[in-house]
Formats: C-alpha cells, sequence, structure tokens
C-alpha cells in the first residue's frame, strides 16, 4: 500500500535545540512503513507556500492551482493512508499541520484512516496535542486509528536519522501497534473502495447550510 507521513512543523528555528526535532519522527516513519513493504511519501509543510491570504486547493478553478498543492491533492487522493506528526503547542496540535491539512477538501481523505504520531522534548510527547486531533481528522475524512504513538524527549530518542538510541526494539514495538492497526484499516478501507462500497455523501460545495439537518 502507499502511504503519506505529513511532517506537522514549519519550524527551523532555534530554541528548541537541536531544531526540526519532527524530522526525526518522520525519519523514523518513513523507515518502518517502507520496512513494512509499503510505499511512503513525506509531506513537509517547508515544501509549500501557504503564507499570505488563505486560498485553499479546491477555490481554485480546475487546473489552476499552485503546482505544488496540485501535486499534493493527487497525491492525497493516491495514497491508501496517513500518518499525522505533530508536536504540541498550547495543549494543541501543530498549526503548521492543520494550515497545511485546511488546504484541501475532506473528500480527498474520505474511507482512508490515520494515524496519530505526536512528539515533545518535555516527559508528556504530545499526548495532549493527540487527544484535540482526533476530532480534526475524524471530521476530515481519515478516522484516525486507537493507538497512538506519543515520544517524549525525542532528542535523546531518535538521532537526526530517525534511529533509536537505545532500546530499538520496544520502541519499534510500541510504534508497530499503531502502524499494524493503520495497515488492518488501510487494507479493509481498500477493499471497500475497490468493491464500490464506501459511502458516498453529497458534496459540500459553498454553503455551510448544505451540512445542516433540514
Amino acid at each position: 500500500m502507499d502511504f503519506l507521513v505529513f511532517l506537522g512543523s514549519a519550524r527551523d528555528s532555534t530554541p528548541p535545540r537541536p531544531a526540526r526535532l519532527g524530522l526525526r519522527v518522520s525519519r523514523l516513519c518513513r523507515s518502518l512503513l517502507a520496512g513494512r513493504g509499503h510505499g511512503v511519501e513525506v509531506v513537509d509543510p517547508l515544501d509549500f507556500h501557504t503564507h499570505g491570504v488563505f486560498k485553499p486547493h479546491f477555490a481554485y478553478a480546475e487546473g489552476r492551482a499552485p503546482q505544488a498543492l496540485e501535486d499534493l491533492a493527487t497525491a492525497i487522493t493516491a495514497v491508501d493512508g496517513y500518518v499525522m506528526i505533530s508536536p504540541e503547542y498550547n495543549h494543541s496540535m501543530s498549526p503548521a499541520l492543520a494550515h497545511l491539512l485546511n488546504h484541501f477538501g475532506a473528500s480527498r481523505f474520505s474511507w482512508k484512516p490515520s494515524a496519530i504520531v505526536t512528539y515533545s522534548a518535555g516527559q508528556w510527547g504530545g499526548v495532549r496535542a493527540a487527544v484535540g486531533m482526533r476530532g480534526f481528522l475524524s471530521e476530515l475524512g481519515c478516522l484516525p486509528v486507537s493507538a497512538m504513538t506519543h515520544i517524549p524527549k525525542v532528542q535523546e530518542a531518535l538521532d537526526p536519522e530517525g534511529v533509536w538510541t537505545s532500546d530499538a526494539d520496544n520502541w519499534n514495538a510500541y510504534v508497530g501497534r499503531t502502524l499494524a492497526q493503520l495497515e488492518w484499516w488501510a487494507e479493509a478501507a481498500r477493499r471497500q473502495r475497490a468493491e464500490g462500497n464506501a459511502a458516498t455523501t453529497a458534496a459540500f460545495a459553498r454553503d455551510p447550510s448544505q451540512r445542516d439537518a433540514p
């Protein structure tokens, strides 16, 4: 199967030291998924110019969106699931991750699973951000699997290449529980989509009242 790993940080400065700890986590997830035989691509917010006036991909006329957004929209539609990596900001998910994901309509994510992976330089591993991510990702359409991964003191746990510095077997078993659930749901959802069994809903085009009860 194919997965996108969303790196949920656009921060490239110090502190923290060392900078861009999320890169380590994204490299870990890419390596583990590839080791399980899957195709994996890491999506880095720094590769997209989404500053300035907010204009999501679906607000452009067909084929007129910036090429980077067009390519990512195609990738989101094509893959079987997602790994969402986030640090914690004020007990919440990364604003960079939410901002990037909000550029795309929920129909591109629908009927596919996601996995939540959070991290921090401190002792909690971003667990409070993960709680809020459940609702966000569910509304986006890529329902998160039950098992979540939280990596505390990530600057000590992972080296710059995303390799565990110690106790690798136990760490891999811990993260593997999340990835195994992601695989299971992704395979099941892909089969349902292929057989035409995924439910469909009317498009949410312009008016928010389209989501309201009669």
